[in-house]
């Protein structure tokens, strides 16, 4: 049996769809995130099996970094890029409809009609065109994101495989 409000409206299953893939494609984004953190957080374990000195292998270390991140391309101090913030994205939709109840004020003047009923109507459309517009780039970002994250994490890899690469070379035990 269906639910009263979805026999009134019938793009109300649509509506509910598309919104649990939303929300599962924004929890997918979240633990590739989280996974990722996690990753470049841990870093291997090195054993200096030749009795290097702390301060030698400090100077080890850093040395292979230098090469990792310039045979990888990534550096992993420095932090990865971001997406547009809530207050950015949220801005979009009141320029809508601040555009859109300025076009309605101009039209209801050429045409003679009422000013303020063409601007609420242009402001309504506005904000609609808004809303829609930041629902798109929001997904968009997203979607860079995931791509950013991904490559990071390739990166990681790279950058972890070249490091070890250098540290084994010098004469340390790396896990």
């Amino acid at each position: 049996m269906r639910h009263p409000i979805m026999r009134y409206q019938p793009g109300f299953k649509s509506l509910v769809m598309r919104s649990n893939f939303q929300l599962a494609v924004a929890a997918l984004v979240t633990c590739v995130a989280v996974a990722g953190a996690t990753a470049q957080t841990s870093g291997p374990y090195i054993y200096p099996s030749k009795g290097q000195t702390q301060e030698q292998e400090n100077r080890d270390k850093y040395e292979c970094y230098q090469w990792a991140v310039s045979q990888s391309g990534f550096d992993p101090s420095k932090p990865s890029a971001t997406s547009m913030s809530p207050q950015q994205q949220q801005g979009q939709a009141v320029h809508g409809a601040a555009r859109g109840a300025a076009v309605g004020a101009v039209g209801g003047t050429i045409a003679g009609d009422e000013v303020g009923a063409r601007a609420a109507g242009g402001a309504a459309r506005g904000g609609v065109i808004g809303a829609i517009r930041r629902r798109r780039e929001k997904r968009e970002a997203e979607q860079e994101q995931a791509q950013a994250q991904a490559a990071g994490a390739n990166g990681q890899e790279a950058y972890n495989r070249a490091f070890a690469s250098c540290m084994q070379g010098r004469g340390y035990s790396v896990n």
